[in-house]
């Protein structure tokens, strides 16, 4: 164990710099009256700040009399030290400022697949030409790892395709987005002629996005009535290989219509019908904590958001929780 001996530096009690901003107004107006005025404080909390003061000092700084107060040859000699004390530490606020204007430019964000690949990057490109000086960090997981992130403070603002948002998220509706089931065109379901069913969905060996991400989420609910869905073909996490295997022949797919609908006008997929109850739309969405003020580059990239949702005209921006504890 290291004692320190008693009068050293780490035992020493530093002034509090608001009394020592006092005690240079004393000496510029010569009153303490003036000096507590100046602070918008009363003359009696004045006096006891430099009671306080000259106690955490050991000197004596004023000379009290019923003409008022002035500096003793120690208070002068304090104020001088207090001046070059107080020009440091206002240096240092500002330093602090400054160095905490520069991170609230950069920005982190956390996207799942869909909205990370078809609708982020124009975002960015709008906000990069607003505010040409915000820095933006982008990293693409599926819904529950951006859930995550956020949680664990490694991003600012989350993008999530998922039917549901944790209880601990705020969320704001940024699009909507519908998945499709998708073939080759040389697949038998391109010939019937009634929609697919639920039941019929759940029971067929799919291609699927995996478990946590919007996607399988979202499918996972509209076929729980029917104790779907069945043992995937393929389960991978990206899009791409997917739709390739779609594409093959090796199985439908259920994915985002964001995602497929170049291979859907360009004929190397179908769309195949399903029944009108099954519930296959979803609402994307920016997240953030519960309770966590957004920083002003979330608050700039969500204003960027905006104009383009206004312009398809898709659902206006609300954050409202239903009976269930979700967010609409």
């Amino acid at each position: 164990m290291v004692l320190v001996p008693p009068g050293s530096p780490g035992t020493r009690r530093l002034p509090d710099l608001h009394a020592l901003e006092l005690l240079l107004a004393v000496g510029e107006t010569g009153s303490l009256s003036r000096a507590a005025a100046r602070f918008g404080i009363s003359q009696p909390s004045a006096s006891e700040r430099m009671r306080t003061l000259e106690r955490r000092l050991g000197v004596q700084l004023l000379h009290r009399s019923t003409s008022g107060s002035r500096l003793t040859p120690a208070g002068l000699m304090v104020t001088d030290w207090a001046r070059e004390v107080l020009e440091r530490a206002h240096a240092l606020t500002e330093g602090v400022a400054a160095l905490k204007a520069r991170q609230d430019i950069r920005l982190r964000v956390a996207a799942s697949l869909t909205p990370a690949e078809h609708l982020v990057p124009g975002w960015l490109v709008s906000l990069r030409e607003r505010h040409p000086e915000t820095h933006v960090g982008l990293h693409v997981a599926n819904s529950d790892q951006v859930i995550r992130a956020l949680r664990n403070d490694e991003a600012d603002l989350g993008f999530i395709e998922g039917p549901w948002t944790p209880e601990d998220m705020d969320s704001q509706p940024i699009g909507e987005d519908r998945l499709v089931v998708v073939v080759a065109p040389g697949h038998p379901w391109t010939r019937r002629r009634k929609p697919v069913s639920g039941a019929e969905l759940a029971a067929t060996p799919l291609l699927l996005r995996e478990s946590g991400s919007g996607t399988r989420e979202t499918l996972e609910r509209a076929l729980r009535p029917h104790a779907g869905p069945s043992v995937p073909v393929l389960e991978l996490g990206a899009t791409a290989p997917l739709r390739s295997a779609a594409i093959r022949g090796a199985a439908p797919a259920v994915l985002s219509e964001l995602a497929v609908r170049e291979d859907l006008a360009d004929g190397r997929l179908v769309e195949i019908p399903v029944e009108a109850d099954l519930p296959l739309r979803r609402t994307l969405r920016a997240v953030w904590p519960v309770g966590r003020d957004l920083p002003e580059p979330a608050r700039q990239l969500l204003r960027a958001v905006r104009p383009a949702r206004a312009a398809r005209g898709e659902v206006g921006p609300r954050s409202a929780r239903d009976q269930g504890g979700q967010v609409a």
